[in-house]
């Protein structure tokens, strides 16, 4: 007698009903439990040329955004300055030298600290990254403090060597006044870089309401001065 036949292992076409009913009650719960997207902060640099909106990633560099909108809190790019401009390449700020008289010391201060190298978001046009010391003196290509610049194109060669945490989603016929700016005879040059001092201005940097983030804590360290971004062969 041949043995008896085994139960399929296919369901029946009732049991796939049952199935998917059960799939689709539980979908609610299993998307409510999913981890929610990162929140992006929105900085304005309300700059006497016009206002800038930067949007902030957290998820690419979370301690340079923590420390970037702890500083705006406290006021601290108030009357700074972009005190680098360079056509075709990147306006840089956050110095606060560049609240002297003395526009040749623009470039080297800081909050007295450095923050550790996050190095993961791309120089796309409007990226925004901090300035650094080269690498000769600073091998951990941690970041400057406080000195950011905003890439005026897309500069891939740049990629891997600092730290990008945001991009600029508005403002920028404010960007172009700046870099207008270069244009003048009666502003500091050194070098390829031109220094519009106060007027290219931030009067006021402010978090937009409901997206603060929680400070981190920073490495602190002996204050250096930034090295920006150096510029390609274009922007000689």
């Amino acid at each position: 007698m041949s043995p008896t036949s085994s139960p399929t292992s296919s369901p029946t076409p009732r049991r796939r009903r049952i199935a998917a009913l059960a799939l689709l009650t539980g979908l609610p719960l299993l998307l409510a439990a999913a981890p929610a997207t990162p929140p992006h902060p929105r900085v304005v640099l309300e700059t006497v040329c016009g206002d800038i909106v930067l949007e902030l990633h957290p998820e690419d560099a979370p301690q340079t955004v923590a420390n970037f909108t702890k500083l705006v809190n406290q006021g601290f790019y108030d009357s700074l300055t972009f005190h680098r401009v360079v056509p075709g390449f990147v306006i840089q700020g956050g110095d606060p030298n560049s609240r002297d008289d003395n526009p040749f010391n623009d470039g080297d201060g800081g909050p007295g600290y450095t923050v550790p190298a996050e190095i993961k978001g791309k120089h796309v046009k409007g990226a925004v990254a901090m300035a650094r010391q080269g690498d000769q003196v600073n091998p951990e290509r941690a970041s400057n403090g406080s000195q950011f610049y905003i890439a005026l194109r897309d500069l891939p060669h740049l990629d891997d060597g600092y730290t990008v945490f945001g991009q600029v989603v508005s403002g920028w016929p404010a960007i172009d006044s700046i870099v207008g700016l270069a244009a003048r005879n009666d502003i500091a040059r050194v070098g390829n870089n031109s220094n519009p001092g106060r007027l290219a201005m931030i009067k006021h940097a402010r978090l937009l309401p409901a997206t603060t983030t929680k400070a981190a804590s920073t490495k602190a360290t002996k204050p250096m001065p930034a090295q920006p971004a150096a510029a390609d062969s274009a922007a000689h």
